[in-house]
């Protein structure tokens, strides 16, 4: 996925989850964050953010910060819409007859539901921007949500099903994902509950540009393949 404009600041402060203090091309912006998760070891005073230039005139924010540069690291995309973007393309390469994204199935909405011959798959992104040891961990913050995913996952694998969740990496040199048990210990044990049920966790690693994410591998389990 691309981004159309883009433009370097620095980060100066976060008064709330949705909107940050930045500073480019030598003034002070209020920026939209297209993140709420905390991103607390990401936006750093100081730190050197990549913003995306709305274009449109009625907004009441200029840009949108969706990337910024990590020390030891490098640059990391925390555009949350982005991991579902690079799935879609990525699963437009694995020959599947039909992709529907956002799929409602019961009381549940699943990000992807696709088919190939007779068999239908169900498949939930996760976006993955916190690092700690050159190990990718989600959440950064407690997901109630996600929790509600995994079970949900769990229970329509048992109904036949061939049910994913993929951990879109938006940072490079990472290629593993472990549940951040720390800070949100039941979405451990879901994720752990879910594979027990059959559920098969991907890992997407990606390429990252302040323009750009694009996934560049896959780490599949050594048993099974799409």
């Amino acid at each position: 996925m691309q981004y159309k404009k883009t433009v370097k600041g620095r980060f100066i402060e976060r008064p709330n989850r949705f909107i940050a203090t930045v500073e480019t091309d030598g003034k002070r912006e209020t920026v939209h964050v297209k993140n709420t998760g905390r991103c607390k070891e990401l936006l750093l005073p100081g730190a050197e953010v990549v913003l995306e230039v709305s274009g449109s005139p009625s907004r009441k924010t200029k840009y949108d910060l969706i990337a910024v540069y990590k020390e030891g690291l490098g640059l990391v995309n925390i555009d949350s819409q982005a991991p579902n973007k690079v799935a879609y393309e990525w699963l437009k390469t694995k020959d599947f007859d039909y992709i529907k994204p956002e799929y409602t199935i019961g009381n549940s909405r699943i990000d992807f539901y696709m088919e190939k011959g007779s068999e239908k798959y169900l498949l939930e992104v996760k976006g993955c921007t916190l690092e700690i040891d050159g190990i990718g961990y989600f959440p950064d913050a407690p997901t109630d949500r996600g929790v509600k995913h995994l079970r949900e996952l769990a229970a329509l694998q048992r109904e036949g099903y061939n049910c994913f969740v993929a951990f879109v990496i938006q940072m490079e040199g990472i290629t593993e994902v472990r549940p951040n048990i720390s800070t949100h210990p039941e979405f451990g044990e879901a994720l752990s509950a879910a594979e027990k049920s059959g559920v098969k966790v991907l890992y997407l690693t990606c390429s990252v540009a302040e323009d750009e994410l694009i996934c560049v591998g896959e780490n599949n389990p050594p048993c099974f393949k799409f």
